[in-house]
């Protein structure tokens, strides 16, 4: 890390764009139990305004952590996920799906060792399907 200290990270932008296959709703289902239908059911969610089955919200938390642990690759001391806080789900994923998560660490606390970032996430039209706030600690 720099004479700076974590000051310098302030305004740095990481992104991460996957698409979203149904392999990655069903082994995050398998993984954490949740079979929920709205995920592994399309008959089912083709009586749903959404008419068709929706990507856990979970799975994408996953996906914005990637960007974090991009972020703790920029500095040399250890640190782990403090939270999210105000995590939305905006608009539903669907499987196939390509989303692009954007991570700008936006405040940093030098005193309490942690770095506040704000996260967005876009489908392929550029529409936020969701946001959420997160913190990172030294350690």
């Amino acid at each position: 890390m720099s004479s700076g200290g974590l000051s310098t990270l302030l305004g740095t932008k990481v992104t991460f764009s996957k698409t979203v296959g149904e392999s990655d709703v069903y082994l995050f289902a398998g993984i954490t139990g949740d079979l929920l239908p709205n995920h592994v059911n399309e008959e089912y969610m083709k009586g749903t305004r959404y008419g068709r089955r929706v990507v856990h919200g979970a799975l994408l938390v996953g996906f914005m952590s990637n960007c974090s642990t991009q972020v703790t690759k920029l500095y040399s001391q250890p640190s782990v996920s403090y939270g999210y806080d105000r995590i939305r789900f905006i608009r539903p994923v669907f499987i196939g799906d390509t989303i692009t998560v954007e991570y700008v660490v936006t405040r940093v606390d030098e005193a309490e060792g942690k770095i506040y970032a704000d996260i967005s996430v876009r489908n392929q039209h550029g529409e936020v399907v969701a946001v959420a706030i997160h913190i990172l600690k030294l350690v």
